[in-house]
């Protein structure tokens, strides 16, 4: 099954299921495994070497961030249109990877928001553990 957009993340089968999700800020942990960082920017006080890839294009463009947080979009805008951006071909390529990558190791998106809830990391794990690409 492929996502769609629109549909509800809980309706989506899960096919990797080792990828958490994580504050950039949080202390690393061995069970963390891959730690992949999707921001637009790099955080502050953060050391390069606290992530194993940086991969911006999985982050939301900078306008949706900032309509976002400028209080211009709703949660459900917000992920819908995030959602939307990462049907392009090098964000399916990117969700592809990581998704082949989970089914072997551990892989933990971060980002830098407090609650996840509302965060784009959320979609992104959700993306990633859904992914039902083959190749």
């Amino acid at each position: 099954m492929t996502q769609r957009i629109g549909e509800p993340l809980s309706e989506w089968t899960h096919r990797a299921s080792s990828i958490g999700s994580k504050r950039i800020y949080d202390r690393a942990e061995a069970s963390d495994g891959r730690r992949i960082l999707a921001t637009q920017y790099w955080p502050r006080g953060i050391a390069r070497e606290s992530v194993d890839e940086y991969v911006r294009n999985l982050a939301p463009s900078r306008d949706l961030l900032h309509a976002y947080r400028n209080g211009d979009l709703s949660w459900p805008e917000y992920s819908r249109q995030y959602l939307e951006q990462m049907q392009g071909e090098g964000q399916q390529a990117e969700i592809h990877r990581l998704a082949k990558l989970a089914r072997s190791a551990n892989v933990t998106v971060l980002c830098v928001c407090p609650d996840e809830s509302i965060c784009h990391r959320s979609l992104l794990r959700e993306l990633i553990a859904a992914f039902d690409g083959e190749a």
